[in-house]
């Protein structure tokens, strides 16, 4: 048992641009009793197809927000949860609980508790490096992938940038999450890169979000580089479904030509969406990849 547990308070969360989906909750994930996970879940419980949406640091599925509506509006269910420490999801205070197995098996857990099928997995920064894992567990629930700006880590430094990106981070332990998200993104209004601090009102929230980059495994002996060397390998050669990818290339960090080598990793993989502008968290370009993916898939 954790002992002890951030909650962001709901007012946080109240009138963000652009954000109005009601929570849902969950908090007796096993394995995870008493902490309570939040997620959006639109459209019908009975879609055919489920999107799947993870978010990766220091980010929130406020970052779904431009794409959400596109999902659901094709007549498919979209669920877009928060990692935990992140969002609307709580947040264990001390740093030494969040780990590789601890965020990866609490979204094995949700995906099971939610039943979900017919997967279009949709991920990015960290999302990716979990998310890319988590079909290699339950393969007959997924059909299809929309990657963007993400790795495999698999016990390299995946660039000289996400090098450079580490130091910061570990000299930032209250990062200001608006000033770097507005950074990464000038196209986002003030209010908008507000939003995504919304679920940290202080330093004593921020756990999750420091500890994330110190987490990708960089070195052969790092907690996840195993899982992730299978999936790489089961991507390769075992994928059967449709891939669609999209890089934001003003990305230093997990740009092109880290996205290109995870194409060539993915099975039948085409080539990939480009967002000149596009900065690593490529979701606020959603408007124009989520429609571009559902017309590659065929959906319209």
């Amino acid at each position: 048992m954790i002992a002890d547990v951030k909650r962001t308070p709901d007012y946080r969360f109240a009138n963000l641009p652009g954000y109005a989906f009601a929570p849902h909750y969950f908090d007796a994930l096993p394995g995870y009793e008493g902490l309570r996970v939040h997620y959006i879940d639109e459209g019908a419980k009975d879609a055919r197809r489920t999107f799947l949406c993870l978010h990766g640091q220091p980010s929130w599925s406020y970052i779904y927000r431009k794409m959400i509506p596109v999902f659901s509006e094709s007549g498919a269910r979209v669920i877009a949860p928060d990692w935990l420490g992140f969002g609307r999801s709580d947040k264990p205070a001390d740093d030494a609980a969040y780990t590789f197995n601890f965020h990866r098996n609490m979204m094995l857990a949700l995906i099971r508790h939610l039943d979900l099928t017919n997967i279009t997995l949709v991920v990015q920064d960290w999302g990716g490096v979990l998310g890319l894992t988590l079909p290699l567990e339950m393969p007959e629930r997924f059909s299809r992938l929309i990657v963007m700006n993400t790795t495999l880590a698999v016990g390299t430094s995946p660039s000289p940038g996400f090098d450079a990106w580490k130091a910061f981070a570990a000299s930032q332990p209250d990062m200001d999450v608006a000033a770097l998200m507005k950074r990464a993104s000038p196209n986002l209004s003030d209010a908008e890169a507000a939003a995504y601090s919304a679920p940290y009102p202080d330093i004593s929230y921020k756990a999750g979000v420091r500890r994330f980059p110190q987490l990708v495994m960089v070195r052969p002996d790092m907690e996840g580089v195993d899982i992730s060397r299978r999936a790489a390998a089961w991507w390769r050669k075992d994928w059967r479904g449709q891939s669609f990818m999209a890089v934001g290339a003003a990305d230093p960090v997990l740009g092109p030509p880290v996205m290109e080598l995870l194409r060539q990793q993915i099975k039948g993989c085409p080539e990939a969406l480009v967002i000149p502008d596009g900065g690593h968290f490529v979701q606020e370009w959603g408007d124009v990849i989520a429609p571009a993916a559902l017309k590659a898939f065929g959906d319209i």
